[in-house]
């Protein structure tokens, strides 16, 4: 199915979102793809609990804070979110329009594509465990993108952080059997996800255990069983048809190499009156752009953000005249955001 906007964001991180309400102030509906399975970027997957002190008004705040900030300031113009996906493919169509593609299949056609994208995409580490690669799409998935496919399945999770708990508690009542597995008795997740697997575990919902992933068991990239091991325990054969392993994440420019995009060492040159990229009508801003006297701050990429904005009204509504208004002063803008 292919979907249609007016703007495709390639990031959903903090500078994607508030471009969102750049673009919704004038009107401008997106689409956001990110290959994570939830907004916030590198603000929630690498320092949720981090403190932030340069964000103007705010003294200190925390990255999954102000993530939560930015999803409420965007609610009113209800912005369509396609995560866990990566943006794999670029081309353009033949009325001029950008085609985005996922790595899911997902088709998004829009005027004008903004690259938000950080330091490039979140990758999966891949556990050191031999061979796993023949098994990697088949039985072996690093995220979860429909959990209808994981129905009945005897699922193995491997990992102590926020993913695995998460989906260790969303996967439990679809999964026929659930097994969680981590090194130690100890978590670096929200404690109310770790009372409720532990809650899970203790009415025998989920199995928990602490040990390592060793080796894995099948034929053909199908799963049959894992080796396990415990230095107290040993080692073992546990059986399993599904592996889903989150041993964290590494930022890698992916695909967005392949964009034909003109390249500055990684990033992305662009002007700084519409922080265009020297494609007409692909934008970069935050992290992945580069220009002369560039900072890399939050705080700059919401300013891009609003620059980038203005120019891709005059791309998406070429016929319209472009009306600045306050947020302050203009009852227009209030209703849109519901304050009027």
């Amino acid at each position: 199915m292919t979907l249609e906007t007016d703007v495709a964001i390639i990031g959903a991180g903090p500078i994607g979102l508030f471009a969102v309400f750049e673009l919704g102030l004038l009107d401008l509906k997106a689409h956001l793809v990110d290959i994570l399975d939830r907004p916030g970027g590198q603000c929630t997957e690498l320092y949720p609990e981090k403190p932030i002190y340069d964000i103007p008004g705010l003294p200190i705040v925390t990255g999954q804070e102000l993530t939560e900030r930015l999803m409420e300031q965007v609610k009113p113009f209800k912005p369509i979110f396609h995560f866990s996906q990566m943006a794999a493919a670029l081309s353009k169509e033949p009325d001029g329009r950008w085609k985005i593609t996922t790595d899911a299949g997902t088709e998004i056609v829009a005027p004008v594509v903004v690259v938000a994208a950080g330091g490039g995409s979140f990758v999966p580490k891949r556990p050191p465990i031999a061979g796993i690669e023949a098994y990697e799409g088949k039985s072996v998935h690093y995220a979860v993108r429909k959990m209808d496919a994981f129905r009945g399945k005897n699922i193995l999770i491997a990992g102590g952080g926020d993913s695995a708990l998460d989906w260790t508690i969303n996967l439990a009542p679809v999964a026929a059997k659930l097994t969680l597995v981590h090194h130690r008795d100890g978590f670096r997740a929200a404690q109310h996800s770790v009372n409720q697997m532990r809650e899970l575990a203790s009415h025998g919902k989920i199995n928990f255990e602490i040990a390592s992933v060793k080796a894995l068991h099948g034929d053909d990239g199908r799963l049959r069983a894992v080796t396990l091991a415990n230095p107290g325990k040993g080692e073992w054969e546990h059986a399993c048809d599904t592996l889903i392993p989150f041993f964290g994440l590494t930022i890698k420019l992916g695909p967005i190499a392949e964009f034909g995009l003109n390249l500055t060492e990684n990033l992305i040159a662009v002007d700084t009156a519409k922080f265009q990229s020297t494609t007409p009508g692909i934008f970069a801003i935050g992290d992945i752009n580069t220009y002369p006297g560039k900072l890399k701050l939050i705080l700059s990429g919401f300013h891009e953000a609003a620059l980038m904005a203005q120019e891709a009204f005059h791309i998406c509504r070429p016929n319209e005249k472009l009306r600045f208004q306050y947020t302050t002063s203009s009852s227009n803008l209030q209703k849109k955001l519901g304050v009027a």
